[in-house]
């Protein structure tokens, strides 16, 4: 199972010219037969404004405990790419349930806003 890991993949930057092995976390198990999986960016880099849909996960607090990240690191939910399984390099860790929770309201906020 993947849903609630935190992975290794290579994301494109700089419009696809270029790539490098980041850290993600995988929002969804395998989906059809082609082994999809959500995944959403996470970033050693947190923002001085951070966004609604951004979550700090702070080095060696309770959330940080398990996830396999080395510094203070940020999911940034409204950066989400479906990627194939065979793209995950290596599994690092997993959120806890506290912070599946967080996850999950945050995504809900994500898509419910109105404008």
């Amino acid at each position: 199972m993947t849903k609630n890991a935190i992975v290794l993949v290579t994301f494109p930057f700089n419009g696809f010219a270029a790539s490098k092995v980041r850290p993600a976390l995988c929002l969804t198990s395998e989906i059809g037969k082609y082994q999809h999986v959500i995944i959403a960016f996470i970033s050693s880099k947190i923002p001085q404004d951070l966004i609604d849909s951004d979550l700090i996960i702070h080095k060696n607090s309770d959330d940080w405990e398990g996830t396999g990240l080395t510094v203070d690191s940020v999911v940034r939910l409204h950066k989400m790419v479906t990627i194939p399984k065979s793209l995950i390099k290596r599994k690092l860790g997993v959120i806890n349930k506290k912070v599946k929770l967080e996850i999950t309201k945050k995504i809900m906020r994500l898509f419910d806003e109105e404008e």
